[in-house]
């Protein structure tokens, strides 16, 4: 089957966009429109069989605390009057990248989807929702990307009627490399409560659906390292 062939009758079909996607077009529309019309992603730098394993057994820390009906220590060191989502039924459907939380306005013909780590729930009925970070870094930061992520999340549940709390929460997991590599890995946790602000979501959405259905796509943005690469390439390319 031709490149892009499948793409070409994008009109006639339904298009779904993670929270991932949407950063991918904030970031570059050009690497954007190649990937979710064309179907040419960008190469991955390095493998992520660590962090999904590293996501699996965060999750399987804070269902076993939900199993107990405990709450978790990093909550409770924290002071956060919330107790984990209840409903796990639920929460696995949220949890799913192929139904996860979701949003179809009928203008748009499309869907944006996300699948969640986690959800707070607070005495008032509220939500806020809680995603799980493994990373090497010294200090636990918010990049733009867990920015946006946390506030779509907050829109998509606001969308499906929750009551939501204009906070999200982040559990980091950092590799403590001053301890040392002995048969383990050291982590210390840290948890970052974070303001969302869902307001642009729709904008953004909105879009970033009507650039895939462009035939042309727009300039790589300057920042981005991929459209650096391929101007140098093509450069090299027609000097030899």
């Amino acid at each position: 089957m031709a490149m892009g062939e499948n793409f070409d009758k994008i009109k006639y079909m339904s298009i779904t966009l993670s929270p991932r996607s949407l950063s991918l077009y904030l970031e570059c529309p050009h690497c954007f429109w190649l990937d979710k019309k064309m179907g040419v992603k960008r190469p991955q730098t390095f493998p992520y069989d660590l962090n999904q394993t590293m996501d699996a057994l965060m999750q399987e820390e804070f269902d076993y605390y939900r199993r107990r009906g405990e709450q978790h220590p990093l909550l409770e060191k924290n002071k956060i009057k919330a107790k984990l989502f209840s409903n796990k039924k639920l929460l696995e459907r949220w949890r799913d990248s192929k139904r996860g939380l979701q949003f179809s306005p009928r203008e748009l013909k499309a869907t944006l989807l996300g699948a969640v780590d986690d959800i707070l729930e607070f005495s008032d009925g509220s939500l806020a929702p809680l995603d799980y970070k493994a990373t090497n870094k010294k200090i636990s930061k918010v990049y733009d990307e867990f920015q946006l992520q946390m506030d779509a999340y907050a829109f998509l549940l606001s969308k499906n009627g929750y009551t939501v709390r204009p906070k999200a929460y982040m559990a980091f997991y950092i590799v403590d490399a001053d301890r040392g590599f002995v048969d383990s890995i050291p982590f210390r946790k840290e948890l970052v409560e974070i303001k969302t602000d869902p307001t642009e979501i729709y904008e953004i959405f909105t879009e970033a659906v009507a650039l895939i259905k462009k035939d042309k796509p727009p300039r790589h943005s300057r920042e981005c390292l991929f459209g650096t690469w391929a101007v140098e390439d093509k450069d090299f390319l027609e000097q030899s």
